[in-house]
């Protein structure tokens, strides 16, 4: 049985910065969990896609929301607006901009290991 793995985001193991935001990562043996922090005017078309080099996030997410708003253009046209105390399960292909004028914290427990990269 494995032991029990206790991580503190106040110590990531990775940091990736993109344009008026970053993410930090922690590695939990076969998981790994992110915090992303955006700024107001943080919108992933203009802030990671030159990062990531593809048209729309080809990340998937599955993310709890502690503060600020964002909303999600799917590449399908729809829409909605993610918000404190919401859990989003978010699919590949889509666009994402802060809301507001509160940066946005958001816990993602599933695109850790392919966001912001090449």
């Amino acid at each position: 049985m494995a032991g029990t793995v206790k991580k503190n985001f106040d110590s990531p193991e990775e940091t990736r910065n993109v344009d008026k935001g970053a993410v930090e990562i922690l590695n939990l043996g076969d998981a790994q969990v992110m915090r992303a922090t955006f700024q107001p005017g943080w919108k992933w078309s203009e802030c990671v896609k030159p990062v990531a080099g593809t048209d729309s996030c080809e990340v998937a997410h599955l993310v709890y929301v502690n503060s600020g708003r964002m909303g999600l253009r799917m590449d399908d046209g729809s829409e909605v607006e993610i918000g404190p105390g919401d859990v989003a399960s978010i699919p590949p292909g889509h666009d994402a901009w802060i809301i507001g004028d509160e940066p946005f914290i958001g816990i993602d427990f599933q695109g850790a290991s392919s966001y912001a990269k090449p």
